[in-house]
């Protein structure tokens, strides 16, 4: 199959499904968190699928490869903000292994490519 558009890729449907499940698990935080925890993650996240898409309209894999770091630094602060999520009781271990695990397929993904785009 050939990759004609960045919603071909596999990684980019992968970080819009991680997308969907922080906004649907955001939802249900506190409403004091509106503005914190809640803000910060749905930045987070959609700044994985964001930056794969606008780094595959660039024109140059060095360009590339920059937007995808950005997104794997998203990756780790959203691990991060789940693991916050959890000590303040806001998602419960099942969730919380499920949304790592996903972020985790996500990171190495995107390092395969990197590392494709290196060669």
């Amino acid at each position: 199959m050939k990759i004609e558009n960045f919603r071909d890729l596999d990684i980019w449907k992968l970080g819009m499904d991680i997308v969907i499940d922080i906004y649907k698990i955001t939802s249900k935080f506190p409403k004091e968190e509106t503005y914190g925890l809640t803000g910060q993650m749905r930045r987070a996240v959609i700044s994985i699928p964001s930056n794969i898409a606008e780094g595959f309209n660039r024109y140059h894999n060095k360009e590339y490869r920059q937007f995808l770091y950005i997104a794997l630094g998203s990756c780790g602060e959203l691990e991060t903000q789940i693991e916050a999520s959890f000590s303040l009781q806001y998602i419960d271990q099942t969730i919380k292994n499920e949304v790592l695990e996903k972020i985790d397929h996500e990171s190495r993904m995107l390092r395969n490519l990197i590392k494709r785009l290196d060669a």
